[in-house]
């Protein structure tokens, strides 16, 4: 290993490690999701390191992109304001939970107990016949149960969030029809609400619609932009001679203050 390999494996190792451990105890999951890229992205930069660009690509791109998108889809779906029960539903959960995180334990510390590393051939030799065909042939032959697993385990991810999302309607959903019936027996806004920019200068979601008096229609701008304050003030009218109004604040007069009456 070379000086520059060596202060990027220190460099990183630790990034990764920190990452690892965000992955196990940060509270909030969008936070665990983005540890878990830390670590798959530090991961690909020293695959290239070590010349093996074609995995370190996969695992930047792959794991990273593809991966990465599946569990903030996941986290969207189901959501991160929900706190979670204390109230166990399932007797015994919390015992069998400590019962199986203990043989997990063992089970790992007799593997790693049981594992031997043979003697270094270099990555020519290892990949004498290609980078591509020689992880292909690893994954499908060697490590093909793995990968299956794997795969399984994507497949009930995303189907544990469609379970988790899904509920029960309490009401029927009403139809177009009924709202259209609604607004007429209301007769409130029976050709429906303005759009934004109807009788206005902008075209546009911050601007208001105007009344044929001129004055501004407030439920044709978006709450979340009342809230915000970023809902500009529209022209009310146009000046009879077509000329521009001397500032952007001037208010022209509205079509029922028109001297000629035409408007």
């Amino acid at each position: 290993m070379s000086g520059g390999e060596a202060l990027l494996f220190w460099v990183l190792g630790p990034v990764m490690v920190l990452g690892a451990l965000g992955l196990l105890f940060v509270h909030k999951a969008v936070h665990a999701a983005m540890s878990m890229a830390m670590v798959m992205v530090a991961l690909g930069i020293l695959y290239i390191a070590q010349y093996a660009e074609f995995v370190g690509i996969i695992q930047i791109f792959v794991y990273s992109g593809a991966v990465m998108m599946l569990f903030l889809f996941v986290v969207m779906t189901v959501g991160v304001d929900a706190s979670d029960a204390r109230i166990e539903t399932i007797p015994g959960q919390r015992a069998w939970g400590w019962i199986l995180a203990l043989v997990f334990v063992a089970l790992g510390s007799y593997a790693i107990s049981r594992v031997t590393f043979p003697e270094p051939v270099g990555l020519e030799a290892a990949q004498s016949e290609g980078a591509v065909t020689a992880l292909a042939r690893e994954i499908f032959t060697n490590q093909v149960f793995s990968f299956e697993v794997l795969g399984s385990l994507l497949v009930i991810a995303v189907m544990g969030a469609m379970v988790l999302a899904h509920h029960e309607r309490l009401t029927p959903r009403r139809t177009q029809r009924e709202y259209a019936a609604d607004r007429v027996r209301s007769n409130q806004w029976v050709a429906g609400k303005p759009a934004p920019g109807v009788y206005a200068r902008h075209n546009a979601s911050d601007t208001p619609a105007l009344l044929p008096d001129g004055t501004p229609v407030e439920v044709s701008v978006p709450r979340v932009l009342v809230a915000r304050g970023q809902v500009h003030e529209p022209y009310r009218g146009v000046d009879p001679a077509g000329d521009p109004p001397d500032s952007e604040t001037a208010d022209l007069p509205g079509p029922t203050d028109d001297p000629t009456g035409e408007r």
